[in-house]
């Protein structure tokens, strides 16, 4: 039996959004690769061969692609933190509206026990002072 785990509705709209959106899934797995360490290793050794098999002179060349892979990958990350911020955000005012309606809830469930509780005290008393006063007629 495969237990299932509910999630937040932000972030069931948002995996739906970005599966819907092919840019976006292009923008998540380049990120991915981008944040790993397949990626490092892959530098590494593609920076390593181009400066020893590739070119004899290989510094300004590879200054030039090492600073536009730079520009490139700092605007992936920047697109990752803009998406990151709207989604916190979103997640933020779905979190308050639950928060706020539970808050509204819980203060009409307060007022009817509340409403309850003076109505059911009022009942005893006047029990109380019925079976007092029977009581105190039954002594006369």
């Amino acid at each position: 039996m495969t237990a299932t785990t509910a999630q937040h509705p932000v972030v069931e709209a948002e995996a739906s959004r970005r599966q819907e959106n092919g840019q976006l899934r292009i923008a998540d797995a380049i990120t991915a690769f981008a944040g790993s360490m397949q990626f490092v290793y892959l530098h590494a050794l593609l920076f390593a061969g181009w400066m020893i098999w590739l070119e004899s002179s290989p510094w300004p060349t590879l200054t030039l692609f090492v600073s536009l892979e730079a520009i490139f990958l700092s605007t992936f990350v920047m697109i990752g933190q803009n998406r990151q911020a709207d989604f916190s955000q979103a997640k933020a005012n779905h979190d308050f509206s639950v928060a706020e309606h539970e808050l509204h809830e819980n203060t009409e469930i307060t007022r009817l026990v509340q409403q309850l509780t003076v109505e059911i005290h009022n009942h005893y008393v006047r029990r109380a002072r019925a079976d007092s006063q029977a009581a105190e007629g039954e002594r006369q």
